[in-house]
């Protein structure tokens, strides 16, 4: 473990920054059971500040791994009716949530991907209503990490066991910016700096993006009207505001589901769910994937496509400069939570509700009809390069440079 008060500054920025816990809330915490030292600190931390209760649910990745290698086929196709009543219930009530991402990035390669396909429904398809009201940000919610050994020996696997702990702890403390004198106060003019970035896209209301870079990547994607660019901060219907994900160095907002057209090409592997996807690219005609290849992963990448009507439809634009601090710190992290920040990426699956105008507000049916896309998943993958040029074309035609050189052109 790293050095106490350390833990405990971070544990406090993810409660009063992350959460931003409110008097008589209750926490739930989604945390691996090798995270159970520092979850613990952060429950402390709450209780001080204020929760109600804290809930911990825990993960345990090797166990997990034993059901999907031997379990009987028909229980993949279920999900807990215990399970589906406590997140939906705790999301009712007000419930923040915490989840701590901090997997092993190949522990799953060996399982049958159609295993994995099916329990994903499953789990998706019953607490539906608990990840729309996440989505929609009608509840508060968190997605940090720390490291894990299996995790920390893949990304630094050249050093010891300890040495790849360190230099984990490390890196994450700095991309969390917990090694500021004051990460609050750094966090505010880091919320600040992104809300410059969101007000010149949203001043400029694209109708299209045109991607293109050395790769390969020729997209133009189409923008709804009425899309809004969101980072840094959400807020609740109530006003409580939170960081859904920290890092984050991201501004993003959702594509027309019909309007994406061309090809993307893979700049990082995405480890999903314990498997490794890499050097990966994706055709698209009117909106849907209608071609895809991968040198690695084709199975799960091809799971996750055929999951469900909108999962070969993209949900999320996402804009991340390459020179940026986890960019620059030249570490593959095999963690799409920070992976996601080193790089321009886009999400395939559902989208945020909230990046169109009054879209929190709005029924399925209402959403649909806006072309917003609707899946049971929501899985960003990563396509930013040094090369990359985006060119913004407004409703009249007029072409604005967004990125040049991986970099924001204003």
């Amino acid at each position: 473990m790293m050095d106490n008060k350390l833990l405990e500054k971070y544990a406090l920025l993810l409660v009063k920054t992350g959460i931003n816990i409110q008097k008589d809330q209750t926490l739930v915490i989604n945390s691996p059971i090798e995270c159970a030292a520092f979850t613990r600190i952060v429950s402390k931390i709450a209780y001080i500040e204020g929760a109600r209760e804290v809930v911990v649910t825990w993960r345990d990745e090797l166990s997990t791994k034993i059901k999907f290698m031997f379990a009987p086929e028909e229980i993949f196709s279920e999900y807990p009716d215990w399970q589906r009543d406590f997140y939906v219930s705790s999301a009712r009530k007000g419930a923040a949530f915490l989840s701590i991402s901090a997997s092993d990035p190949e522990l799953m390669k060996d399982v049958n991907p159609e295993r994995l396909s099916k329990s994903n429904k499953a789990a998706s398809t019953a607490i539906k209503e608990y990840r729309d009201r996440m989505m929609s940000n009608k509840n508060v919610w968190c997605v940090a990490s720390i490291p894990t050994q299996a995790w920390a020996n893949k990304v630094f696997p050249k050093v010891s066991e300890d040495e790849a702990m360190e230099k984990l702890w490390n890196a994450i403390f700095k991309t969390v910016r917990v090694d500021a004198l004051d990460p609050v106060a750094s966090w505010e003019t880091h919320k600040s700096n992104l809300k410059k970035s969101m007000d010149y896209l949203n001043l400029n209301n694209f109708k299209y993006l045109q991607y293109k870079n050395s790769l390969g990547t020729d997209l133009k994607i189409e923008l709804p009207e009425n899309h809004l660019w969101l980072g840094g901060s959400d807020y609740t219907p109530g006003g409580v505001e939170f960081i859904a994900n920290m890092p984050t160095e991201e501004v993003f907002t959702l594509p027309k589901k019909t309007g994406v057209n061309g090809i993307v090409v893979s700049s990082k592997p995405l480890n999903y769910n314990g498997n490794l996807i890499e050097n990966f690219s994706l055709t698209f005609e009117k909106g849907k994937v209608v071609d895809f290849k991968a040198e690695t992963g084709y199975d799960i990448l091809k799971s996750i496509i055929e999951t469900d009507e909108g999962s070969c439809y993209l949900g999320e634009v996402a804009l991340v400069p390459y020179d940026s601090p986890i960019s620059n710190s030249n570490i593959l992290f095999y963690n799409t939570l920070f992976d996601e920040n080193a790089s321009c990426h886009l999400a395939l699956g559902k989208a945020y509700p909230v990046c169109i105008k009054n879209g929190e507000n709005l029924s399925n049916e209402e959403l649909s009809k806006l072309e917003v896309n609707d899946s049971f998943v929501h899985e960003d993958f990563m396509v930013g390069t040094e090369d990359l040029q985006i060119i913004g074309i407004t409703a009249d035609g007029k072409e604005v440079s967004v990125f040049e050189k991986g970099n924001f052109a204003f």
